[in-house]
């Protein structure tokens, strides 16, 4: 028996999943699914969540800033560089609704964190316009990484060693670091996007 088309809104959205993960294979963007979450405290969760909307906001302002004063409106264009330049990302499979799981879950969003505080940290001095953004940004995003790692303490889920961010980038011209400032503003866009979700899934009742 032949089956019903798909409404289309389904077709684009699965589209436009299946050019995300090309494009930024290490976030898994499918919806958790409704096991049974790891109980959080409430007032983790509460700051957690205001944390990943004031960086949320920032990484936007970056972005926009970024294609009104260099045009870097289209970060997916710039792939071929990042690839060049070993741009690394953290995983977030323990964050999906195929593997949910919570203290891998909240490793990955910590370290994934630290990850991208190194990456702005490379981008400070990007130019005046943008460096009070950059810098705030990156405070923030180390302050998000520090919560988790305090609530991970106190769960005692913690790894022996704290994630640290890695090699610094090194830039040939200041195209190249505006260019990385431009896909950073988007992956961590995404990449908040999942914790957001995910943190509104594990809270407690």
């Amino acid at each position: 028996m032949a089956h019903a088309a798909a409404p289309r809104p389904v077709k684009l959205m699965a589209l436009l999943l299946l050019l995300h993960s090309a494009l930024w294979p290490g976030h898994k963007a499918a919806p958790l699914d409704t096991a049974s979450p790891l109980p959080l405290p409430r007032s983790f969760v509460l700051k957690c969540l205001e944390q990943a909307r004031r960086v949320q906001a920032e990484a936007v302002e970056m972005q926009q800033k970024l294609c009104a004063t260099y045009r870097l409106c289209h970060p997916e264009e710039l792939t071929l560089l990042g690839h060049s330049l070993s741009i690394p990302w953290v995983p977030l499979k323990g964050c999906s609704s195929q593997d949910l799981q919570p203290t891998r879950c909240l490793r990955q969003l910590q370290a994934g964190l630290v990850l991208y505080r190194g990456l702005l940290r490379a981008l400070v001095g990007i130019s005046p316009e943008l460096s009070p953004t950059v810098d705030t940004l990156q405070l923030d995003v180390a302050d998000f990484a520090t919560t988790i790692w305090q609530q991970m303490e106190d769960l005692g889920t913690a790894p022996a060693v704290q994630p640290t961010p890695g090699t610094m980038l090194t830039f040939t011209s200041a195209f190249q670091r505006q260019a990385v400032g431009a896909m950073v503003a988007s992956q961590l866009q995404c990449f908040l996007e999942l914790a957001y979700r995910a943190l509104r899934y594990l809270r407690g009742p």
